[in-house]
């Protein structure tokens, strides 16, 4: 593959380039300005400041107040504060409702509560349907007196379905439980305001909207009973203890200004490009189809499977034009077994493994969806004739 500048990006549920903005905006805080927060001296009150400024930015994009804003070091470790601090807040409860196409940063947790706090827990995991949606009388009926917390992500990474987080928010609040969402994938791309929810917990990673790895937040509504993950300093108000990433924060904060800003171009470029090239891709390429729901899903992401063919060769073949994406299957984590959000959907065993997730930014250009358009149909022909399963006959 050649250099960057040759490289077509459409893998952003991944990760995402820092925006130029952001990287503007972090620099001082990596060089001239860079005291410690914490410090009573007006130099480390100025880098202080710069962090309540950003507290304000991702505040004002989630429709939440600054002081519920908690500073985490990503998504991940967002995810495990919540579910873990709503358990031991009420250790009388032991029952965690989540879903079976959740993230494994959700995912892994629940599988592994018993281990992590000594104490026996039961998850219940919410079955989708074929395109990925959740049945709400289904999610009525798993709530039980014992159930300590929901979460349940706003969007999923691997086909963008959107669930109703709100609704289900509301409908936990009514039985006394505690609401987290991951809303990794959502942030920036779909309206916010959380003022308006039930929601109690909320967590974002910033390297998901253009802004640097290694920096996150939680959303912790105000009055909701809550036990820190990491104890330590007085950091982030008692709740996260750690020397702040203060540039990173500064980036993030700079990047939720930018998404609040082309919230309206996620929705219609950037949306009008998935179509084009998801449409281009289910016309010229026999025995492919799209998993998730048509409409209710984020503007960027389209995931196609390709029948009778492995999502890790149709990657390889694309590397070789420097067409970024990624596979639906887990074969590029060493396993034969596909997706779990895919087998979750019920996908065919023959269109499962050769799925391919197209996530799209701003940054992106029509030029980029006409070459992959060009490409595509030809590498999953090569790939279908070295096939022993494929029959274009069938």
């Amino acid at each position: 593959m050649g250099s960057p500048e040759h490289v077509i990006y459409m893998d952003n549920n991944a990760t995402t380039r820092i925006a130029p903005e952001v990287l503007e905006a972090m620099m001082p805080y990596l060089t001239e300005w860079y005291g410690n927060p914490s410090s009573m001296h007006t130099f480390g009150g100025r880098v202080g400041q710069a962090i309540n400024q950003a507290r304000q930015s991702v505040a004002n994009l989630l429709g939440a107040a600054p002081e519920e804003i908690v500073f985490t070091s990503c998504g991940t470790e967002s995810d495990s504060t919540a579910i873990l601090s709503a358990l031991q807040t009420y250790p009388e409860k032991n029952h965690v409702v989540t879903t079976r196409v959740e993230h494994p940063a959700v995912k892994n947790l629940c599988d592994n509560l018993e281990i992590f706090t000594g104490r026996k827990y039961h998850t219940t995991r919410l079955q989708v349907d074929a395109d990925g949606s959740i049945d709400l009388q289904r999610y009525k009926d798993s709530l039980t007196d014992e159930t300590a917390i929901v979460s349940v992500m706003w969007a999923n990474n691997e086909t963008g379905v959107i669930f109703p987080v709100e609704e289900m928010a509301r409908i936990a609040k009514e039985r006394g439980i505690l609401f987290h969402t991951d809303a990794v994938q959502a942030v920036g791309k779909v309206p916010i305001n959380l003022k308006e929810t039930a929601i109690d917990f909320l967590s974002l990673s910033g390297h998901k909207l253009h802004a640097p790895k290694g920096v996150g937040v939680l959303y912790l509504r105000k009055g909701t009973p809550f036990i820190p993950f990491l104890n330590g300093g007085h950091q982030e108000h008692g709740r996260r203890g750690g020397t702040e990433n203060v540039a990173s924060i500064v980036g993030l904060g700079k990047a939720c200004e930018l998404a609040g800003a082309k919230m309206e171009e996620e929705n219609t470029r950037v949306r009008a490009l998935r179509d084009k090239l998801e449409t281009g891709l289910l016309t010229s390429i026999p025995k492919s189809l799209r998993n998730g729901h048509a409409e209710q899903r984020l503007p960027n992401t389209a995931n196609i499977s390709f029948e009778y063919v492995e999502g890790e060769a149709i990657l390889l073949h694309m590397n070789q034009y420097g067409i970024c994406a990624s596979s639906g299957s887990a074969c590029t984590s060493g396993s034969l077994e596909p997706s779990h959000v895919l087998r979750a959907m019920g996908v065919p065993f023959t269109a499962a493994h050769g799925s391919i997730r197209f996530s799209l930014s701003v940054y992106n250009t029509e030029e980029e969806v006409d070459f992959v358009l060009d490409k595509m149909p030809a590498i999953i022909a090569k790939l279908r004739e070295l096939s022993p399963f494929w029959d274009e006959n069938k």
